[in-house]
């Protein structure tokens, strides 16, 4: 079974490959995020991943956005674009990966390259754009992945982006877990892990489910880039389980007031 899945997933992926090649070229924005939707369910299909969004507040996301979330493995940009597909901020390297680089590029993908601070100025101009244009960009500001249960530091600079684009920050809180709701290990991408020996882990463990929390859209006006990345690792933070201390706490509430006020 497992070979079969791995023949389904490669056969897929030139499936992709055409579609980039031969269909994109012809169709207008809205066609390809449909293409993009519709292959990205796919993919988790094939790796028996189910999506939940969550939305415990029953919150209404805004219209226009940077999008945020908790990096674990290379399935979370599917996992995101199987809802609505957005223009991700990836590192630079992902471009040289064998066929998947090429179809990254071609789904709009903005490369970045680590410890530039040029690319990173050249990057955030493109984002505001792109905002200013109406479409969906993301990110995930810890810049590589981490192990459920723990979440690195953000960084900072992107959401820069949010606040001269003068749009909130949509964060998310995104785990894996199995049939008992436990956080599936499975779905860990880290270390020196191959994305070919990540797969073939996905294909051997049993389903998983992942979970997309919806949090509450955190406002821009008159904040700073790296108060909004305090916020919002907390909140994700919160929503994972994962607690903080009595001044940790105080901090974020200082600057989730400011939020509010400066809204």
């Amino acid at each position: 079974m497992i070979a079969y899945r791995l023949l389904r997933i490669i056969a897929h992926l030139f499936a992709g490959l055409a579609t980039c090649a031969f269909v994109f070229p012809f169709t207008d924005a809205a066609g390809r995020h449909e293409r993009i939707r519709d292959w990205s369910m796919k993919v988790l299909a094939i790796c028996r991943v189910t999506v939940e969004i969550q939305n415990p507040h029953h919150l209404d996301a805004p219209s226009r956005a940077l999008i945020i979330a908790n990096h674990v493995s290379w399935l979370d940009i599917f996992v995101i674009n199987s809802i609505e597909p957005c223009r991700f901020v990836a590192k630079s390297d992902i471009r040289d990966w064998p066929l998947i680089g090429w179809l990254c590029a071609q789904a709009d993908t903005i490369f970045i390259a680590r410890g530039k601070q040029r690319d990173v100025r050249r990057i955030f101009q493109g984002l505001v754009s792109s905002i200013h244009a109406g479409e969906r960009v993301a990110f995930f500001p810890e810049g590589t992945t981490a192990a459920q249960g723990a979440i690195l530091p953000f960084h900072a600079n992107l959401f820069e982006a949010a606040v001269d684009a003068q749009v909130p920050i949509q964060p998310y809180a995104l785990r894996y877990v199995d049939a008992a709701g436990n956080l599936h290990s499975a779905a860990d991408f880290i270390g020196d892990m191959t994305f070919a020996q990540s797969m073939i882990a996905i294909m051997k463990a049993p389903p998983m489910k992942a979970e997309l929390i919806q949090l509450a859209s955190i406002a821009t006006l008159e904040m700073h880039r790296r108060n909004l990345a305090i916020i919002a690792h907390a909140a994700i933070a919160e929503a994972l389980g994962q607690g903080q201390s009595e001044e940790q706490a105080d901090i974020v509430q200082s600057l989730l007031d400011k939020s509010i006020h400066s809204a």
